[in-house]
């Protein structure tokens, strides 16, 4: 689905990707993790081509990312950002619809069909009952899922996400990552998410994709991937593996720093 071959991103002369080298899988749940200025940000940013790319890097559906509008994109694949929370007067309704922005022409209003993937994308995220409530007096959790709806309402196969469960308590962090899970076993959305925790990575991901310093480190199984020693080189902390006593899978535990 993506094909990633000697990706190498340069900002402000500071080599910030390095070589990276990777294939991502249609309708798998894709996990990034690694210590903060690792690249992952820049990363899913180069994805979609808001940091300009070379030719011949990144394949989608082996097609040349370059050779893809910016509008003909928005139908593939949307990013859902870091704290991209509206501090503003639209309704929940109007941000949701936002989503459709890349099947309208300029001045075109909505049409029945367009409200119709809105409601879907709505009750799909549980935000229906929210449509008319300005974004602003809604609280994080509740915010973040409107914002995952207006992903869905641009009804793209791939969806990126950065942190997006960072500032939410643990209750809406569970949430969150479940309405993702559920998003890609049931529609079949391939998942793409850095996430800080890996305790979450490690119950949520098909596969993880672990940078270090720009570098791609590994990418496979959470079971591959996280392991005592990978966790110790990338993060500089020894853990263990011990069992949720909950439902017998297991769980990451830090026993300090190097």
């Amino acid at each position: 689905m993506i094909a990633v071959n000697n990706l190498q991103v340069t900002l402000s002369q500071r080599n910030i990707l390095n070589d990276i080298r990777l294939n991502i899988e249609k309708g798998k749940f894709y996990c990034i993790a690694g210590p903060n200025g690792s690249g992952k940000t820049t990363f899913l940013r180069s994805l979609l081509n808001i940091l300009p790319v070379n030719k011949d890097v990144i394949h989608i559906d082996t097609k040349d990312l370059t050779a893809y509008s910016q509008k003909k994109l928005a139908h593939i694949e949307t990013l859902v950002p870091q704290n991209s929370y509206p501090e503003c007067e639209f309704s929940a309704f109007e941000v949701v619809m936002m989503g459709r922005a890349p099947y309208m022409s300029p001045l075109q209003s909505e049409t029945r069909g367009d409200i119709r993937i809105v409601r879907e994308a709505m009750e799909t995220t549980n935000t229906w009952h929210l449509k008319d409530t300005p974004v602003r007096f809604l609280s994080g959790g509740e915010k973040q899922r409107v914002i995952i709806a207006r992903a869905l309402a641009q009804q793209t196969d791939i969806l990126l996400l950065d942190e997006p469960v960072s500032n939410l308590d643990i209750h809406h962090q569970v949430e969150i990552l479940n309405l993702l899970r559920k998003l890609n076993k049931e529609k079949g959305i391939t998942i793409i998410a850095v996430l800080h925790d890996l305790n979450h990575v490690y119950a949520y991901a098909n596969q993880v994709i672990l940078f270090s310093d720009g570098n791609l480190v590994d990418i496979g199984s959470p079971e591959t991937v996280l392991t005592t020693e990978n966790i110790k080189n990338v993060f500089a902390v020894d853990i263990c593996f011990v069992e949720n006593p909950l439902n017998g899978k297991k769980i990451l535990v830090t026993m300090g720093m190097n």
